[in-house]
């Protein structure tokens, strides 16, 4: 039980598990930065892939040095593309409010087209305090 004889040793290996994961980050980030980028041509993704096979750990600093801006622009660009698109989506199934709902009802009511029992059943649901009528 070499690994257990001293505080260093053990350190030592945390250190080195910390350092070997922060590694794979980097370079799963790369590779998907290597996929996701629509401007470099099939070729030089080839190339890029086939040198961090072959010298990993340099292939990964010189990519990050060479390519590590437009890889922080292309994700803030995803990013932002993203969460527009969720907001989009979100704007499109919300359902109108109380107040919206009741003016819409008000101008339909006013323009002649509902009942004066129509618009108060749409403002009662609206509101929240819709009566069952008793049969």
């Amino acid at each position: 039980m070499e690994f257990w004889s001293s505080f260093w040793n053990i350190i030592w290996v945390f250190f080195s598990a910390v350092i070997f994961i922060a590694y794979l980050i980097a370079l799963f980030s790369i590779v998907a930065d290597l996929f996701s980028d629509r401007k470099l041509s099939g070729w030089w993704k080839a190339i890029w892939l086939f040198a961090l096979v072959l010298i990993p750990f340099v292939t990964s600093l010189i990519y990050l040095i060479a390519r590590g801006q437009g890889m922080a622009e292309r994700k803030f660009h995803t990013v932002a593309e993203n969460q527009s698109a969720a907001e989009d989506y979100i704007r499109s199934v919300a359902q109108a409010s109380p107040s919206d709902e009741i003016a819409k009802a008000k101008q339909l009511f006013d323009a002649g087209v509902l009942t004066a029992d129509e618009f108060q059943a749409i403002k009662n649901h609206a509101l929240g305090s819709v009566k069952v009528p008793v049969a």
